[in-house]
């Protein structure tokens, strides 16, 4: 159940891999926009996962403050605790992050860590709470922090233009480290939700297998089929046992809703 929050929070970034528009976007998302994610492990409702969006200012910039948090619930609760918050700074008009933090405590294992982006210097710097250092690191153009990719990509694409087979690279800065999320789309799909049955369409993320995941293609999603490009579902096939999160709940969407007829 480790790595909840940052599990969905990598996958939800995929909504699409096109390079970034040299001029502000108009956005998809708004002040307000909130989602609610129930996440099973095996047979256990492990826990909740949410998002949301507001306005704020940082350094005095106008930005939107995004909050993650992931908490584990009922049985599993009891012999791993999950208690995660992750939050980013993304500037308004570029949607590009200028702050990250992750602050978690996955049974027992605990992170503090707050990077800062200057974009212009090209450089993060990393503070580390827990061990008390600081240090500065290089970035690639274009870099995003793990949840401002979700919001920053749903901007950058006209979904129409997707055909089956297309790949997609983006660059990210986690853990001290530049690397290239890379995904597939694969096709489009109708999936039942809660809600009703949703247009979707469905991704394959590359991840590193090992640890956390079973091998490269261990993960599916589904983004819906919408203006809104909201995350619907996703499968992971993990290094142990197997994970699911839906969509349980949403407001504050900048768009319509659109579900199908039954």
């Amino acid at each position: 159940m480790k790595k909840t929050l940052l599990i969905l929070a990598a996958i939800v970034g995929i909504s699409s891999g096109f390079t970034p528009s040299t001029t502000p976007p108009d956005m998809v998302f708004q002040s307000g926009e909130w989602f609610k994610f129930r996440i099973h492990y095996g047979v256990f409702n492990a826990s909740y996962a949410t998002m949301q969006v507001n306005e704020s200012t940082l350094n005095g910039k106008p930005v939107y403050h995004i909050k993650g948090r992931g908490k584990s619930t009922g049985m599993l609760h009891w012999f791993f605790k999950v208690d995660d918050r992750y939050e980013t700074y993304i500037d308004r008009n570029a949607v590009k992050p200028y702050r990250f933090i992750r602050d978690i405590d996955e049974g027992g294992y605990t992170k503090d860590v707050q990077i800062d982006f200057d974009h212009e210097a090209g450089t993060a710097t990393v503070n580390d709470k827990k061990k008390k250092k600081v240090e500065t690191l290089d970035i690639e153009p274009s870099t995003q922090d793990m949840m401002s990719a979700f919001y920053h990509l749903r901007n950058t694409v006209d979904i129409t233009t997707l055909e089956k087979g297309d790949e997609f690279e983006l660059p990210m800065f986690f853990d001290k480290e530049n690397y290239d999320f890379k995904l597939k789309f694969l096709r489009r799909d109708t999936i039942k939700t809660k809600f009703g049955k949703v247009p979707a369409l469905q991704f394959r993320p590359y991840v590193l297998s090992g640890r956390v995941f079973k091998e490269k293609e261990s993960l599916t999603v589904w983004i819906s089929d919408d203006e809104n490009k909201i995350p619907l579902q996703l499968k992971a096939k993990l290094a142990v046992g197997s994970l699911t999160a839906s969509l349980d709940g949403f407001k504050g969407l900048k768009h319509q809703f659109k579900t199908l007829p039954n």
